[in-house]
């Protein structure tokens, strides 16, 4: 079961995206960003662990499958969220990113670089199904973060991550179906996909995307006895697929509220933790 007080903290971190202007604020924040292939989006916590504010932006393809496409326009973006931020009141310096497993070090040094870019101080890069492990506040399971472009799984055991996998399959497959189907391109998709009154319509359409995702989760978790899935990510908030994937996988499957926000919160976590010194959790070190 998921946690209440991670549903009430990714509940908090959602009307932090108001983005209330602040006179003042002394204390540091820390950043976490999630650079995804259908949104960016960043996340900032207090020393408290609090989240105060963040930003959310469609991504238009910088990033492709866990891969850094168009470098200029990811940096672009993040840098007109910094700046929203900081214009707000909210004065960022130091943040993580964090990338999908498997990608490689040298995709993930360029997840730091867009940071570095975007005039943020790197504190360290985590993967993400690892980071939502953090908001979770799971001892054991599998975390499967379906991202945008790709399905990632983090297994957890005694508090620690054993395991991660990463696959390319994610929500824009979904989208290509979808546009596929009525013959339109892949943003009219998307907007099929998150309507609530289409989704009955296209469930049947795009369900075999949800198994394949569910096939990916399965043959990972094949040599990893676990009880539970948590499924974080945009594309877990369609109605269906927690069924689907039990059904196919064969296991409970939990989902907490807003999935979208789960990962860029974890990575704000995990970049105060380790500022502080009260975390171990974050590989790499900025840019060098």
């Amino acid at each position: 079961m998921i946690p209440k007080s991670a549903n009430k903290l990714l509940l908090e971190f959602e009307a932090s995206l108001a983005l209330e202007k602040v006179i003042e604020r002394d204390e540091p924040l820390y950043a976490g960003v999630d650079l995804g292939t259908a949104y960016t989006v960043t996340a900032v916590v207090d020393a408290k662990r609090a989240p105060v504010a963040g930003v959310i932006t469609r991504s238009h393809s910088a990033i492709r499958d866990g891969l850094v496409l168009d470098y200029v326009q990811a940096v672009s973006t993040l840098r007109r969220q910094v700046n929203a931020l900081r214009e707000a009141g909210f004065e960022i310096w130091t943040a993580a990113a964090a990338y999908p497993p498997g990608t490689g070090r040298a995709n993930a040094r360029i997840f730091a670089n867009v940071l570095d870019a975007a005039d943020l101080e790197v504190a360290g890069l985590i993967e993400e199904p690892t980071a939502a492990s953090v908001v979770l506040g799971i001892n054991d399971g599998a975390v499967v973060d379906i991202g945008g472009g790709t399905t990632g799984i983090s297994i957890i055991r005694g508090g620690a991550v054993v395991y991660t996998a990463d696959e390319a399959t994610g929500g824009i497959h979904a989208d290509l179906v979808i546009a596929g189907r009525f013959k339109i391109d892949t943003a009219e998709a998307e907007k099929i996909k998150t309507d609530p009154a289409r989704q009955p319509e296209i469930f049947p359409i795009i369900r075999p995307v949800f198994e394949k995702m569910a096939a990916i989760v399965k043959s990972h978790l094949m040599r990893h006895r676990v009880d539970t899935i948590y499924l974080v990510g945009g594309t877990s908030s369609f109605p269906g697929i927690k069924q689907v994937m039990e059904s196919e996988i064969g296991l409970k499957v939990e989902i907490p509220v807003r999935p979208l926000l789960v990962t860029p919160l974890g990575i704000a976590l995990n970049c105060r933790d380790v500022a502080m010194g009260t975390s171990e959790r974050l590989t790499g070190s900025g840019t060098s």
